[in-house]
């Protein structure tokens, strides 16, 4: 066997590869073994079929498509990791037979590859930088949230619904005067502040009385899952059955005691700032490293083969149904409620999955354009620092850390200092 590669367009290589006739033969001869038992000829027992009498019955190409699939399992995978170096195969190839002898049997293998992305600019940008700051209020309703635990769920007849309420509703939903699928139920109990509809609903339902009706007006967001929705106003009836809402207890230090292990609500409030504060740094830098990210995207040419979008949006479509299953739905059950095929349920995602793709190709260009690697000791101080915070010793903390724990961790390393350099490197304003 022998074979050789050309660059083609798209983000694809061509391989040819050449087995001589004694191999195709070979091939042949396996593709009989392997599949002789799902042949019958009168007169034999089935699976004991001498080959060339099935050849004869059958036809003398009964096991071509068989022996091309020995040939493509035994040589295509040992191509691909001589050739590492060169490219990267990120889908199944479009083979072909383009020449069939005696003599000699060629294939072609139209290959998408790990395409090269273009970066225009990824130092000097202007770029947005986030910010976020935790207010006293958020620190109560963030403390006061303890409260329900042993909160008493009341019959509210005497006020209008808010945020924190269970209110029974009917909503009738329609986007031009025409209702859609999914869009209406009667007596929907929603919990007012949960986030469960989309932005804007829940807020113009809280204000409400019993037996009140009334017409709101939302905007369903550019990435909606149904694409018949996306960026659009809808109009929903709304009628208000009842209102539920909950009844505290105080928050004292011996309820603190109890369900928060802290002596003083002092000290509990305390506890409840850091971890916000905590937080809205996290969600501070993980913003401002999007809006890098998208900056320095903003700047590139890259041309991703389909496979490679294709495989994302599996990952994505995965996770949807995961999370559906913890609600104890069905995927194909959710897509057939929301009127759409599999094929148009994974569309609305093609855009984000690109979006995806591109940015992992850039951060890893821009990784190995800077050479930017994680060091024995950068590696050796965070299993310290990990094992440290787990009480243990290093030595005991590294015999739990496999080979793939130990590249997660040398890739944490490497993606930090990554996003140090661009930091550094380009021009953050509020």
């Amino acid at each position: 066997m022998n074979y050789s590669f050309e660059t083609a367009e798209k983000s694809t290589v061509k391989l040819t590869i050449t087995f001589t006739g004694a191999e195709w033969n070979s091939a042949v001869d396996k593709a009989y073994l392997r599949t002789r038992s799902r042949y019958a000829v009168p007169g034999f027992r089935k699976g004991k079929v001498p080959k060339p009498v099935l050849e004869n019955y059958y036809g003398k190409g009964v096991f071509f498509d068989e022996a091309v699939n020995v040939l493509y399992s035994e040589h295509y995978p040992e191509i691909l990791e001589k050739e590492r170096a060169n490219f990267t195969a990120v889908g199944a190839p479009d083979l072909a037979v383009s020449e069939f002898t005696d003599e000699k049997v060629t294939f072609t293998a139209t290959v998408p590859v790990k395409p090269e992305v273009k970066i225009g600019q990824y130092k000097g940008l202007e770029i947005k930088k986030y910010e976020y700051n935790v207010t006293d209020a958020e620190i109560k309703t963030e403390a006061d949230k303890i409260l329900l635990r042993e909160a008493k769920t009341v019959d509210v007849t005497d006020r209008a619904c808010k945020s924190g309420d269970t209110v029974n509703i009917d909503f009738a939903g329609s986007v031009d005067g025409e209702k859609f699928a999914g869009g209406s139920m009667e007596h929907y109990d929603l919990e007012l502040g949960s986030g469960s509809f989309i932005p804007g609903f829940e807020e113009q339902v809280a204000g409400m009385k019993i037996g009140e009706e009334k017409d709101i007006v939302v905007h369903f967001p550019a990435d909606y899952q149904a694409d018949n929705l996306r960026d659009k106003d809808a109009t929903f009836h709304i009628k208000l059955h009842a209102i539920k809402g909950k009844e505290l207890p105080e928050l004292t230090d011996e309820y603190v005691k109890k369900h928060a292990g802290c002596d003083t609500v002092a000290d509990y409030t305390a506890r409840v700032k850091t971890r916000l504060e905590n937080k809205a740094k996290n969600d501070s830098r993980d913003q401002t490293e999007n809006s890098i990210l998208q900056a320095i995207c903003n700047t590139c040419e890259c041309e991703i083969p389909q496979a490679m979008i294709e495989s994302e949006i599996d990952g994505i479509v995965n996770n949807f149904a995961q999370r559906l299953s913890y609600q104890g739905l069905q995927l194909k059950d959710y897509i057939e409620y929301m009127g759409q095929t599999m094929e148009q349920f994974r569309a609305q995602f093609a855009e984000q999955a690109r979006s995806h793709v591109l940015t992992q190709l850039v951060i890893e260009k821009i990784i190995k354009d800077e050479k930017i690697t994680a060091t024995t000791e950068e590696i050796e101080a965070e299993i310290a620092k990990q094992a440290e915070s787990v009480e243990k010793t290093v030595e005991e903390y590294k015999k739990n850390l496999d080979a793939r724990r130990m590249e997660y961790i040398a890739n944490d390393i490497v993606i930090t200092k990554l996003f140090d350099f661009l930091t550094a490197n380009n021009n953050l304003v509020a």
